[in-house]
């Protein structure tokens, strides 16, 4: 079985690799199949997924529903950030998601996410060691295939160190 931590940094440079990760991806998150993402670009920092524009995500006019937007947004930023987080580490969990919409989607979408290594000091890996949990704020735009700004997504995920996790066995 591959190593999932490989198989992202493959899929960086190779079109193979990103189809592996695609497919396994349709299969760890069953939820999301039926919408048909595809990461189309991945990088150390930032993310780019499709959103094909096909009868599955329609909404009564023939329009990218709302609530598939929403969806590709927190996968997304949470992909994005789960792959540079260790996931042996650190848990998250979304505590929120605020969507704005801005123009109604007829064709593909994308959805972009990027971050810095300084952005991930500043907003996680600070602030954790003086506290139990931080709320961070991720910000996701999407586009059409044409560059029409469809929506600007706020995903709030929770980032918590596994070992302050209180769960009942």
């Amino acid at each position: 079985m591959l190593d999932p931590n490989k198989l992202v940094e493959k899929a960086k440079t190779s079109s193979f690799y990103r189809g592996i990760l695609n497919f396994a991806l349709d299969r760890m998150i069953p939820f999301n199949k039926p919408h048909g993402f595809k990461i189309v670009e991945v990088n150390d920092y930032s993310l780019k997924t499709l959103l094909p524009y096909r009868r599955k995500n329609f909404n009564h006019i023939r329009g990218i529903h709302a609530c598939a937007m929403a969806t590709v947004s927190e996968f997304t930023t949470g992909f994005l950030l789960i792959s540079r987080l260790d996931a042996k580490k650190y848990r998250l969990i979304m505590q929120r998601l605020e969507m704005d919409y801005h123009y109604q989607g007829k064709m593909d979408a994308f959805a972009s996410f990027s971050i810095s290594e300084e952005w991930l000091k500043e907003k996680i890996y600070q602030p954790l060691m003086q506290q139990e949990s931080v709320i961070i704020p991720c910000e996701v735009k999407i586009h059409d295939s044409k560059g029409n700004h469809l929506t600007t997504g706020k995903v709030f995920w929770q980032v918590k160190d596994w070992a302050k996790v209180k769960t009942k066995a």
